[in-house]
């Protein structure tokens, strides 16, 4: 089963995010591979409104121009396939992404990208989980009063949004196009909760680190920056399905890049935390223990279940 996968594949990053994070940041100077990468393009993924991640990012991409001296320009898509299709045309050198929008990108590009990092959660850990959410006041207290209702996915690149989802709720004897009396895509976890509260859906799936307290939307993730902004009162939700741990998205690049760039670009970001934890916490949508390296293989299950997801659509159609 393709989830005992996703967990076996946590698992053995184990070691890599016990590791003491011991990394400073890179002394300022413009480096010798500037000649290769005169400006650092880095791809913002969709879900939050744009004027809110450029905001978010502001701080971060000043502190990258000025370490590194070169031009650092932020490209916030519209959606997760936005910056996918950024890696393919060459438009981008970096861009956080979901581990659905990196196996994306990796099959899309055959194997022309790679990651460097994922977020490490409070307890130091590297999974995340993917929630269903309905109103507080929907008298909906679990999958089965889901029967006939509606289900709003946040994009159809996101790994907690969409992927993952499908998968267990297939997994647990659910027919998707029959259970639920429509799904749709929301626009992004955002705006896909946003349509909750709004009753537009009945339900949707959305990220969160599933620590901390619920009250506050955990540690860090979309339901937390949402009670940040003043946009959610956990109360007004309740969560009714939780999946298995997920492997955090990789911090993915395009593998032609010089390998002394990938390497000041992950030193920056493994001293992030401690040198500039406000800045890291901006980034992140909360609190964390900065990051931990990867490689490709961590992600092979994700690779496999878009794989599975493409053959279903094939099936359907």
């Amino acid at each position: 089963m393709i989830t005992r996968r996703l967990l076996v594949a946590g698992a053995a990053m184990a070691p890599f995010a016990a590791a003491a994070q011991n990394a400073t940041m890179p002394a300022p100077g413009r480096r010798a591979w500037a000649a290769q990468v005169p400006q650092i393009r880095i791809g913002l993924l969709g879900g939050e409104n744009e004027a809110d991640r450029l905001g978010r990012y502001e701080a971060y991409r000043a502190l990258m121009e000025t370490t590194f001296g070169v031009p650092v320009r932020l490209f916030p898509a519209a959606d997760y396939a936005g910056v996918m299709q950024a890696f393919s045309a060459g438009q981008i050198e970096g861009a956080g992404m979901g581990a659905s929008a990196y196996a994306g990108a990796w099959l899309d590009t055959n194997g022309a990208v790679e990651p460097l990092w994922v977020a490490r959660e409070a307890d130091g850990g590297i999974s995340y989980v993917s929630v269903m959410v309905v109103r507080s006041d929907s008298g909906i207290t679990g999958l089965p009063q889901m029967r006939g209702k509606s289900l709003a996915w946040a994009d159809a690149n996101s790994t907690s949004g969409y992927l993952v989802p499908r998968s267990e709720l297939r997994s647990a004897g659910i027919d998707i196009n029959t259970y639920f009396s429509r799904t749709g895509f929301g626009g992004g976890h955002e705006q896909a909760v946003v349509a909750v509260l709004q009753r537009q859906y009945d339900a949707a799936v959305t990220w969160a680190s599933g620590q901390g307290e619920v009250s506050q939307g955990f540690t860090r993730g979309n339901l937390r920056a949402m009670v940040q902004k003043g946009m959610l009162n956990m109360a007004d939700l309740r969560i009714i399905w939780t999946s298995r741990p997920i492997l955090n998205g990789p911090m993915t690049v395009r593998k032609n890049l010089p390998d002394a760039f990938k390497a000041d670009f992950t030193q920056f970001h493994l001293a992030l935390a401690a040198a500039h934890p406000q800045i890291y916490a901006q980034i992140e949508r909360g609190g964390g223990q900065g990051y931990a390296q990867v490689t490709h293989e961590m992600f092979e299950p994700i690779v496999q279940l878009r794989r599975e997801e493409a053959a279903e659509r094939r099936r359907r159609s």
